[in-house]
């Protein structure tokens, strides 16, 4: 199986835990024999590096330097996430089972994907905004709310870390609960519940 993982932050740039989890899931990914790239975004250096665990890590960076809030900072971002994970589904022979996409910020590089050049995607849920700015309603606010729509309309799956996170998604979203797969890391089957999620949703990819 290939996986192409979209991820704003991966060691070693650490914003948060969403940083070591992805490394962690990874790693673990490799281990049962996955082919997993991660692509993410570094201030500076660019390009390939293979890790020691079979990792391949594709860092892109952002070719607009100056912007008026994260939100230009995201949009213009993902046309170098586009191009990166285009170039390994072409590099693979057109023969990437699917992408698992990490939080909003680059939901719009999935979407092209999947539409694109038919790649399902999971989308794995960090956190939510109504979470992160519960009072805020303003434009921004509202347009990352519209992105985290997109990403539950347009993925074939979508991945959270807990029950009462899959509650608050059928909540505020209004995602079908047969959509959303609720697997905690502190579980003893995590890894294999997380490889049976990748299968289903590479086994709906070509039976379609």
């Amino acid at each position: 199986m290939r996986a192409i993982v979209l991820s704003w932050e991966y060691p070693p740039r650490v914003v948060g835990q969403l940083s070591g989890y992805v490394k962690l899931l990874t790693t673990q990914l490799a281990a049962n024999k996955v082919d997993a790239t991660v692509v993410t975004y570094d201030d500076h250096v660019t390009g390939e590096t293979i890790e020691s665990s079979g990792v391949r890590a594709m860092r892109v960076t952002n070719p607009v330097k100056t912007h008026i809030g994260v939100l230009t900072w995201v949009l213009t971002l993902n046309q170098e996430v586009e191009r990166a994970a285009a170039n390994i589904y072409y590099d693979a022979n057109r023969k990437i089972d699917l992408i698992d996409v990490f939080d909003w910020h680059f939901i719009p590089a999935a979407v092209t994907l999947k539409n694109g050049l038919g790649i399902p995607f999971i989308y794995s849920v960090e956190s939510l905004e109504d979470h992160r700015s519960p009072t805020a309603n303003s434009s921004y606010n509202l347009a990352i709310k519209s992105i985290e729509w997109l990403g539950f309309y347009e993925a074939k799956m979508a991945m959270v870390k807990s029950k009462w996170m899959k509650e608050e998604v059928m909540r505020i979203y209004k995602v079908p609960p047969e959509k959303i797969a609720a697997i905690e890391v502190s579980s003893d089957s995590w890894i294999k519940d997380v490889l049976k999620l990748y299968g289903n949703v590479a086994e709906a990819k070509y039976a379609t």
